[in-house]
């Protein structure tokens, strides 16, 4: 994957222009979405009988590195993989690989992705060693027939041996959850006590009104100030200044001594401070997650050898980036207050 032109554009004397959007927030964050498929069927993110992407509209291995490289150069010290579920890529290795060379000479600073764990005891070591330091495990539940029931096809233990494999690879894994009314909410405070005794950090997550997904989300949806409240019957949390470059507001848990974080795109969004953009899988740019604006860059990818049409994309797609979303959940006519799919996006 490292071929001369590539390489070639890793010399390029011109540093090209950091990103900054219309707030002055530097955008040094980068979530790439390398597929929209996956292997399991979460009832908060997916229909059960999805239609994904023809093949041939994915960019190429070869292309995601060109344009994760682009956003590197102009910036980016960050860059997540997500899907979809990323190891469900085929040759994904391949890609990893390739841009661990950006951790090497120090413009990356960090090279992570998020997984829903089926795939990691195949993979852990492998990631560990290009460079992959921790990762995020969508985990909610500890009950083999709720997991069943949340994912529709996915297989507790495969996941369990998948965090096994990552820690005994020395992995860094947080763990994300979804918290879902009358799911798994008599759940959180347990899976809390067994994340940090395994020594890993644990992110609760409001529904986010992504696509449709055959369910309501007024049904899913359970405010995290009422699950935090709720969690102080149990521990004491105390909120520390403590960033991972994500939208996670942290707590310190007093009698495990875990951190435990709170993602709240319905109750209190976490704006103010976005560093972030997401490409999907065809080279679609969202410059937030929570509107339909989009720039195509898969275009000038293609057009040229050169990367200066690529740069100029980017550019002009910054500068509409907007100040903040507009999730809501649309309790009268029930709609998702985005028409696509969180698989499309990238978590």
């Amino acid at each position: 994957m490292n071929g001369t032109s590539t390489l070639e554009r890793d010399r390029a004397d011109v540093k090209p222009r950091a990103l900054i959007d219309p707030f002055q927030r530097a955008i040094t964050y980068l979530r790439v979405s390398v597929t929209d498929r996956c292997d399991f069927r979460c009832v908060y993110c997916m229909s059960e009988h999805m239609t994904f992407l023809p093949k041939a509209d994915l960019l190429s291995l070869e292309e995601l590195d060109r344009l994760c490289s682009a956003f590197v150069a102009k910036g980016v010290s960050k860059l997540r993989l997500t899907g979809g579920e990323p190891l469900v890529r085929r040759g994904i290795m391949n890609l990893v690989s390739s841009l661990s060379r950006h951790l090497q000479s120090g413009a990356l600073s960090e090279l992570t992705l998020t997984t829903n764990g089926s795939q990691l005891e195949k993979y852990a070591a492998e990631l560990k060693g290009h460079g992959v330091e921790r990762i995020n495990v969508s985990l909610d539940t500890l009950n083999p027939d709720t997991f069943r029931a949340i994912t529709r096809w996915g297989d507790l233990d495969k996941v369990l041996a998948g965090i096994d494999a990552a820690q005994a690879a020395g992995l860094k894994v947080k763990i994300n959850a979804v918290a879902l009314k009358g799911v798994n909410e008599d759940e959180i405070a347990d899976l809390v006590a067994w994340s940090h005794g395994r020594g890993m950090d644990i992110t609760l997550i409001e529904v986010m009104p992504l696509g449709d997904i055959e369910e309501s989300r007024l049904d899913q949806y359970l405010p995290l100030s009422l699950a935090r409240a709720r969690l102080s019957d149990r521990y004491t949390l105390e909120d520390i200044d403590y960033r991972t470059g994500g939208p996670a507001r942290y707590t310190r848990v007093k009698e495990t001594g875990g951190r435990l974080g709170f993602i709240t795109p319905m109750t209190h969004n976490f704006c103010e401070s976005c560093n972030r953009v997401r490409v999907t899988c065809t080279g679609t740019l969202f410059m937030c997650l929570g509107h339909e604006d989009a720039a195509d860059l898969r275009t000038p990818l293609r057009a040229s050898e050169s990367d200066d049409l690529l740069y100029t994309a980017i550019d002009e797609a910054i500068t509409r980036k907007p100040k903040g979303h507009d999730f809501v959940i649309d309790r009268r006519q029930q709609r998702p207050a985005v028409a696509r799919h969180m698989s499309v996006t990238g978590g």
